[in-house]
């Protein structure tokens, strides 16, 4: 998918045709377990600085140090922290989306889990989750395994930079129900379990956390994070700042 966005965006590399001649849009599908399906186009992970949201700046503004972006995708955050002369790793799953980012010129780039990267020795001073990837969190079971991994990698004062959304100030009864029926399955309320598909390709099922800040401060008790900062200036979206303690 990035690919083929890539190569729309740009205009180097097959693209996906429409009727022949024409590109055909590159759309993200996001499937959620209760059957609701909704689709998003997959240019915004290519997005050049001019056309992020302002809460993309902000975060930006914050980072000090050696930097590791989880969850790069196309690497637009990477690539323009690089530009400014920060010393940046991105990190993803997708083999893809790490030939995208080495082709826009990241210079450095891990294909890997948190955990498998973790073992690797490094030491980061910020962690970047944006994009909305404090989703990665997933939910109560994985939230302490991921903190603790992020704690492993962090050198002594390093900080957590996290783009989250407040899922509960919608009134539609798709989404409502949905937050209901997940607490009901003792699962926060904005607790995606999601699939996505492009062309014929097909995600598995996994887990993706929308939470509220008073969610996120209860996930990180216990852990070796401190939530130290929110800026909500944009609701529902937010920045979250954890600080590693000791």
């Amino acid at each position: 998918m990035l690919r083929d966005a890539y190569a729309i965006r740009t205009g180097i590399g097959p693209r996906p045709l429409a009727g022949g001649r024409v590109p055909r849009p590159v759309i993200e599908i996001i499937e959620r377990e209760d059957g609701l399906i909704n689709g998003a186009p997959a240019d915004h992970y290519l997005a050049e600085p001019d056309e992020w949201q302002p809460h993309d700046h902000r975060a930006l503004a914050q980072v000090r140090g050696r930097v590791l972006d989880i969850g790069t995708g196309g690497g637009r955050i990477a690539l323009a922290l690089q530009e400014s002369g920060v010393d940046v790793t991105g990190l993803d799953v997708s083999p893809g989306a790490i030939a995208v980012c080495r082709r826009r010129g990241v210079r450095d780039t891990v294909l890997a889990t948190v955990d498998e990267h973790a073992r690797d020795g490094r030491r980061y001073d910020t962690f970047l989750l944006l994009g909305n990837n404090l989703g990665l969190i997933e939910g109560r079971h994985r939230a302490p395994g991921f903190l603790a991994a992020l704690a492993e990698m962090a050198a002594p004062g390093a900080r957590l930079i996290a783009h989250g959304t407040d899922p509960y100030g919608t009134t539609d009864p798709v989404h409502v129900g949905y937050h209901e029926l997940n607490r009901s399955r003792g699962r926060l309320g904005g607790q995606l379990r999601l699939r996505l598909r492009y062309r014929e390709i097909t995600t598995d099922w996994f887990d993706y956390l929308v939470c509220s800040v008073d969610e996120l401060r209860g996930l990180v008790e216990g852990t070796r994070w401190r939530l130290t900062d929110v800026d909500d200036a944009d609701r529902p979206y937010y920045l979250a700042t954890l600080t590693l303690d000791g």
